[in-house]
């Protein structure tokens, strides 16, 4: 009894005290407890200090009537590592943006540049790209475009590219990422070498698959390459952008998703909710046959500088000169099905750059809020909320121990939180005017700290921090 009154009575004394912020009458969702109810929430020195039903007393107090209150959005695929780009993630209420497909190398410095000087929290895997364009000396801008593609690295290239994505491992790297099929030349060897140190670290290796999915080898066999490595060395396996590796193939590719992890192996999957992609047009996916890999005729290839579409002649002229194109490749059908599944999380893969871009690096969230929530019901939004929350988290929270206080709103939670208005929230970037902000989310807080007040940026707040694997 004497045990039960003492902790009445701290509950009582939390409650009694003053927050640095309180967020009252919203409905709150969450994703790990199943809460979804009016709550308040009291939030101190940049974490969630209390969660209830009782009126809250705080310095300042945002009234969540009619919004949803939900953990920031976590976002495990966001190439853009910019201001620009933290920008566009914040109004979209990412609060966590992370590199983790293409990752970077070397690792420290990636950090410092960015510690104490960004909107939102941010993060990189040790990257092997980047690793082995160092070490082969490609000329390529953040992707491969010629030696780390066309040679076959030498035994003294492949110690240089194994020690430095070791040691980036060793700085804090959240996982390993790789290209499958920007590396056309690394042959087994070298990647069950690079494998071999994801297991040992006990980090996700974060893959883009080989083949497209149509033609020959297919999504099958792209699948069947990334069980051949997890199995065979141990290593946890996370495919980046699935829907768009496999497009109409979706339903071929899942049930193998499912039997491996029936079968023990720690594999999880994302995808984007558009039908189009986007990478670098002199890049090795666009070597001769990509069109039957990929079921891509040249005007379903949009190039972003100028928004033109493409022919034999112009895809000449451009794959030499290098950039962004859009490929238009898969279908809402499939887009339904990847953003259904309940393994499936939720990753833009974005990238914005001086304005130009793909529509995803602004309006990923708000997409699938609006579009696939309320207007088309093709999942529920706790679910939707639990593939952008609570899913990435726990992906990372077993090397990344700050993962574990963000995805959730409890107590002792990181107050990374976004507000949202469940019946205006949409995405407003188009492929013509892809940095338009996203709509129907007024406030987002990271570490307590609002970086979109009242639908407005706040830009002279920096309260994003690096999210480092442990040692």
């Amino acid at each position: 009894m004497t045990r039960l009154l003492g902790t009445w009575l701290l509950a009582a004394a939390a409650l009694a005290q003053t927050y640095d912020i309180v967020i009252a009458n919203g409905r709150v969702m969450d994703p790990e407890s199943g809460l979804d109810a009016p709550r308040n929430l009291g939030i101190r020195g940049g974490t969630i200090a209390a969660v209830t039903s009782r009126k809250l007393q705080g310095k300042r107090r945002i009234d969540a009537r009619g919004l949803v209150v939900a953990p920031g959005f976590i976002d495990l695929h966001s190439h853009g590592q910019t201001p620009e780009n933290y920008r566009l993630k914040a109004r979209d209420g990412v609060t966590t943006a992370l590199e983790l497909e293409i990752g970077v190398n070397p690792v420290r410095p990636w950090y410092a540049e960015r510690e104490g000087r960004t909107l939102v929290n941010f993060g990189a895997s040790a990257g092997y790209i980047p690793a082995r364009m160092a070490v082969m000396k490609d000329t390529g801008v953040w992707l491969p475009r010629d030696a780390a593609i066309t040679r076959i690295a030498t035994p003294a290239e492949r110690e240089a590219i194994r020690t430095s994505v070791e040691q980036a491992l060793r700085d804090g790297g959240l996982g390993v990422g790789f290209g499958f099929n920007y590396t056309p030349k690394a042959g087994p060897e070298e990647l069950q070498e690079i494998f071999h140190i994801v297991a040992r670290y006990g980090r996700p290796a974060f893959i883009h698959m080989r083949w497209g999915s149509l033609g020959e080898p297919g999504a099958v066999a792209s699948i069947q390459e990334v069980l051949a490595y997890a199995v065979t060395t141990g290593a946890s396996c996370h495919i980046v952008h699935l829907g768009a590796s496999t497009t109409t193939k979706f339903d071929v590719a899942i049930p193998m998703i499912e039997a491996a992890r029936r079968r023990g192996l720690d594999i999880t999957v994302e995808s984007y909710p558009y039908v189009a992609g986007m990478t670098r047009i002199e890049t090795a996916i666009f070597d001769p046959g990509f069109q039957e890999r990929l079921g891509l005729p040249y005007e379903n290839m949009l190039w972003v500088a100028t928004g033109e579409r493409l022919t034999a002649e112009s895809f000449a002229r451009y794959r030499k000169q290098g950039g962004l194109v859009a490929t238009f490749t898969n279908t809402e059908e499939m887009i339904r099905k990847n953003m259904a599944h309940p393994l499936v999380m939720i990753a833009s893969d974005g990238i914005m750059e001086n304005g130009m871009g793909h529509p995803r690096a602004a309006g990923t969230y708000a997409r699938v809020l609006g579009k696939y929530v309320r207007e088309e019901k093709v999942l529920t939004l706790m679910d939707a909320l639990r593939k952008m929350t609570l899913m990435p988290a726990r992906r990372l929270e077993a090397m990344a121990p700050a993962m574990r206080r963000k995805g959730r709103l409890r107590v002792g939670a990181d107050a990374d939180i976004v507000l949202f208005d469940p019946d205006t929230v949409i995405d407003k970037a188009t492929f013509e005017k892809p940095n338009l902000y996203s709509e129907g989310i007024p406030y987002v807080l990271v570490g307590g700290v609002p970086v979109v007040d009242g639908g407005r940026l706040v830009e002279t707040v920096l309260p994003g921090k690096g999210i480092l694997a442990a040692p």
